[in-house]
């Protein structure tokens, strides 16, 4: 395995084990507004799924960007990301908004976990080892 994937597997990971935490914390402050029940915990589940997937194909997609670049080709990775983010964005669209009106799901549940990503990253950065 290359050390990208390596690493892209790793910080998938790391977002993933955060949207995991940032979740239960939700569904406990739901618990602690009296507003807590099944629809949001599949929501939550739902949410950190979508937001998981899309940072894990957006790192795939830049890992192949980038490697693009070091051969050469700088336009095509670029094309490459720039074509990825309508795909990715419809996507989750489409995932949320089936699930939305379904009627199954708490709404805000549903859409918090796509905050949480930006979150997690910055606390994971503030971790982070230098040099690394």
């Amino acid at each position: 395995m290359t050390d990208s994937r390596k690493l892209v597997l790793k910080e998938t990971a790391i977002v993933a084990l955060g949207e995991a935490i940032c979740v239960a914390l939700m569904c406990g402050v739901y618990a602690l507004l009296g507003k807590f029940d099944l629809s949001v915990v599949l929501g939550g589940l739902v949410g950190c799924l979508v937001a998981t997937g899309n940072f894990f194909f957006l790192a795939v997609i830049a890992t192949l960007a980038a490697d693009r670049a070091e051969n050469q080709d700088v336009e095509g990775g670029q094309k490459l990301m720039r074509s990825s983010y309508p795909i990715r964005l419809l996507a989750m669209a489409l995932v949320l908004i089936l699930c939305a009106k379904s009627g199954v799901f708490d709404v805000i549940a549903l859409v918090l976990p796509l905050a949480f990503v930006r979150i997690i990253l910055t606390i994971a950065e503030f971790f982070r080892k230098k040099g690394v």
